[in-house]
């Protein structure tokens, strides 16, 4: 691949992870366990959405092809995204959302804080912007994560049992993609070994004040987010997400 191309695929991640992320956190819309909380998770999905669409728009500038952020968004196939798998897992209970939330959110903050400093100046520019959102989004998950990992009996149990449903899809975070190692050669992207120290830095003091396990580190398996291979979970997510934009492309009001 070209470093265009490249560049083309890394900007998918962020925007695809983004989307996903902000609309498994809608789907939490009159379902939340209390007022406040749902009025957080909108903020936040939407917040992720906003991000999105921003890395879409850029994404679409250097396609060049015709489509725009919306298409990029609702009228990709399933194999077509590039997010990460961790995002696209079901909501589960509370324990289950607060966990995925805060393992993307360690990933997401470093990612962002490091891309700011890109030689590309739209991408640092796009990074920079959403980085106070994302400090606040990862304050949030993790003081939420302590909370209930260091909180009742039936609390803590919850997110044992959410761990390993979450854990095996951190191997995206943890191990080094060539793509990205490519951009960052070019000054691009941030180096993927430091993002992966980051983000256990950051796991292993909120799982201790949590007094969470954490798990060892995750293996490679066969699915990549990376190269469109996804859990079942997506394609059912898109076809919800992507109804009104198949059913009624091009409408307007």
């Amino acid at each position: 691949m070209t470093l265009h191309e490249d560049k083309v695929e890394y900007l998918l991640l962020l925007a695809d992870s983004a989307l996903i992320q902000g609309q498994r956190l809608c789907e939490w819309c009159g379902r939340a366990p209390a007022l406040e909380e749902e009025l957080a998770l909108m903020n936040v999905g939407l917040d992720l959405v906003g991000q999105a669409r921003n890395w879409y728009e850029y994404a679409a500038e250097l396609l060049a092809d015709g489509r725009d952020a919306d298409h990029l968004a609702y009228r990709r196939d399933e194999r077509a995204f590039r997010n990460l798998l961790l995002v696209e897992q079901p909501n589960g209970d509370y324990a289950v959302t607060t966990t995925k939330q805060f393992l993307y959110d360690a990933w997401h903050l470093p990612t962002l804080r490091a891309l700011s400093g890109s030689s590309d100046q739209r991408i640092a520019a796009i990074a920079a912007k959403a980085v106070k959102e994302v400090t606040y989004h990862l304050r949030r998950s993790g003081e939420w994560v302590e909370r209930l990992g260091d909180g009742t009996e039936e609390s803590h149990a919850r997110m044992l049992a959410a761990l390993p449903l979450l854990w095996r899809f951190t191997v995206e975070i943890t191990q080094a993609e060539d793509l990205e190692q490519r951009l960052h050669e070019a000054g691009i992207a941030p180096d993927s070994t430091d993002l992966a120290h980051a983000w256990q830095s950051q796991v292993e003091e909120t799982f201790a004040r949590a007094t969470l396990p954490v798990p060892a580190p995750a293996v490679h398996f066969y699915l990549s987010g990376r190269r469109g291979l996804h859990t079942e979970h997506l394609g059912t997510l898109l076809a919800e997400m992507q109804f009104l934009q198949r059913a009624y492309p091009d409408a307007t009001w």
